[in-house]
């Protein structure tokens, strides 16, 4: 005698729509979520850098960003090396304080992508103020070092460039630039 189980009794079967609701499931609510997730994680670590960025208080030894190169008009040209600089943002007037060590080669090379050559350069003049050396610890005085500098004003929205030289004898040239955006 076979004994037969009602059907109310049977253990349940997975039916293919189940299945194919689990996979929609997966598809639509857990992939989207963990990339929420990823780019919340993403975001805050951007946010980190860009608040570290903000508060540092003197030059950073990199090189600025292309866009900070661009928008500031800082051709720093390949091959220089002791790189650094600071950008100090207001509503009035954005800076960026930047300096390099370049051949003499490269600092022609320089000088032609901002708009000069070499013969606009002063001897004995240094064009950043006091004021704009001082944010950054630049000394130029009374170092017995001789330097060179020039002014470049540019009309608007192009921005200002001072560039003072260190030209002493037997050393690759020492640029220092602050390039100046006016609102």
């Amino acid at each position: 005698m076979s004994v037969t189980v009602p059907p109310a009794q049977r253990p349940p079967h997975l039916p293919k729509h189940r299945i194919l609701t689990l996979l929609v499931v997966v598809l639509l609510i857990a992939i989207p979520a963990g990339y929420l997730v990823q780019s919340a994680f993403v975001s805050r670590e951007s946010g980190r850098s860009k608040q570290r960025e903000a508060a540092r208080t003197t030059l950073h030894y990199e090189w600025p960003s292309k866009v900070q190169r661009r928008i500031y008009e800082v051709p720093v040209p390949h091959g220089a090396s002791y790189v650094a600089y600071y950008e100090a943002n207001a509503w009035e007037k954005s800076t960026l304080h930047v300096q390099f060590r370049t051949s003499r080669k490269h600092l022609d090379t320089f000088l032609r992508e901002i708009g000069t050559d070499r013969s606009a350069l002063r001897d004995g003049r240094v064009t950043i103020s006091g004021k704009q050396a001082d944010e950054v610890g630049w000394r130029f005085r009374g170092t017995g070092r001789s330097y060179a500098g020039l002014l470049l004003a540019q009309s608007r929205p192009a921005p200002d460039l001072a560039v003072t030289v260190d030209t002493t004898p037997r050393e690759r040239p020492r640029v220092y630039v602050v390039s100046t955006l006016a609102f």
